[in-house]
């Protein structure tokens, strides 16, 4: 979730919780009264989000809304469909790839991952013979996640001095192994990006190619998402794009920094390496609720959920599938999608079970003390529950 569970636990929300409050940086809620998009895209920028852009795609057509600034030096807007990094919500994809896998009868979900990947998941207790690649998905794996191997210091300096070292999936996957499983194999959930390090390397086992590559063939093509890609080591965002900042430190007068650049060690792979922008995403995410890029079986797999922590800020009783969140509305029923988060940013996406209506937000800001943190994913929460409450009530 990526967010959210990548978030929701996001391994991101739990390395670095972003922005302090920013002071009133755009002319107040003039359409607030209006338009309560506008109006909850404006609370999100009184929380302290220095720029926030939301997309709403249904059956009645397309609606945006933006608040805050896209650059803090010069004050300009946020842009109007920019590109933005997804972090997490790669992760949606990639499940979506190897569940086509699945539905051709090139693997199984039961398949254990030493099947595909010999020898890569051992050592300290973990091993490869005894999850499989449902566990993958599903995060109920108990491998440990390796993000905190690769930030060796989380601050301002760090990410300067850091951001630009890349490591293969199998050193990212190495450094998971020096660490001891967090719990037996299916016993029960916890986000670990390392299961899906460890899913774009059996997606390449099964097919010969990159993740990357299948991903591109098997969805962005089909369905015409010419603004997404994985870009690999390049660190840069296309134009137009706003500026993302972090806090590292806590506090309303913590120094921000610029990190629109990606950080490498790990935004560069399965786990939360694909850029895009809100209306690809939410292309994508209607897709696949509709039905069109998965067989019915293999979609009904995806959906199969397990329940999730409650976590500061996030919706209680949320669940996760494979590679899929499941989120409660407040007018019955709930929604589906995976947030993703990087330094400096947050993507939310949320579409209704028919894949008619999506919804996403994406925040060009992340604070430096929890509270702060719990209180922006309350807000994005929020606006996506009044977003598709209010499409499906009319």
């Amino acid at each position: 979730m990526t967010a959210t569970p990548h978030t929701t636990p996001t391994a991101l929300i739990t390395l670095t919780l972003t922005l302090a409050l920013l002071g009133a940086i755009v002319p107040a809620h003039a359409h607030a009264a209006a338009d309560p998009l506008q109006r909850d895209a404006d609370a999100l920028r009184d929380s302290g989000v220095t720029g926030v852009a939301v997309r709403l795609d249904g059956p009645r057509g397309t609606r945006g809304a933006r608040s805050g600034v896209g650059d803090l030096r010069t004050g300009a807007p946020v842009p109007p469909a920019g590109y933005i990094r997804i972090g997490s919500t790669t992760k949606a994809y990639v499940a979506t790839v190897l569940l086509q896998l699945v539905g051709e009868g090139r693997l199984s979900l039961e398949d254990r991952v030493e099947r595909w990947l010999p020898g890569v998941v051992k050592g300290n207790g973990n091993d490869g013979g005894r999850i499989s690649v449902r566990q993958l998905l599903q995060h109920t794996s108990g491998l440990p996640d390796y993000i905190a191997d690769v930030v060796p210091e989380l601050s301002a300096a760090g990410y300067l001095k850091h951001r630009s070292t890349t490591y293969t999936a199998r050193q990212r996957v190495a450094f998971a192994m020096t660490h001891p499983p967090v719990f037996e194999p299916g016993a029960r959930w916890e986000y670990s990006n390392t299961n899906y390090i460890l899913a774009g390397m059996v997606i390449e086992a099964v097919t010969g190619r990159g993740w990357e590559e299948e991903v591109r063939e098997r969805i962005l093509r089909p369905l015409r998402l010419t603004r997404t890609y994985a870009p690999g080591v390049d660190p840069t965002l296309p134009r137009p794009h706003a500026r993302n900042y972090q806090q590292f430190e806590p506090g309303d007068d913590a120094p921000w920094t610029d990190t629109t650049l990606a950080y490498l060690p790990f935004d560069g792979d399965a786990d939360g390496s694909i850029i895009s922008t809100a209306a690809d995403t939410n292309r994508f995410f209607s897709a696949l609720l509709g039905g069109r890029l998965l067989a019915p079986a293999q979609l009904a797999e995806m959906r199969r959920t397990v329940a999730v922590p409650d976590a500061p800020g996030e919706v209680p009783g949320s669940r996760y599938g494979l590679g899929l969140a499941w989120t409660p509305l407040t007018c019955g029923g709930g929604y589906w999608g995976h947030s993703g988060s990087n330094f400096g940013s947050l993507t939310w996406p949320g579409t209704t079970s028919d894949g008619r209506t999506s919804v996403t937000v994406a925040v060009h800001s992340r604070p430096g003390d929890e509270e702060t943190a719990a209180r922006q994913i309350q807000g994005i929460t929020d606006l996506i529950d009044h977003a598709l409450c209010g499409r499906t009530k009319k």
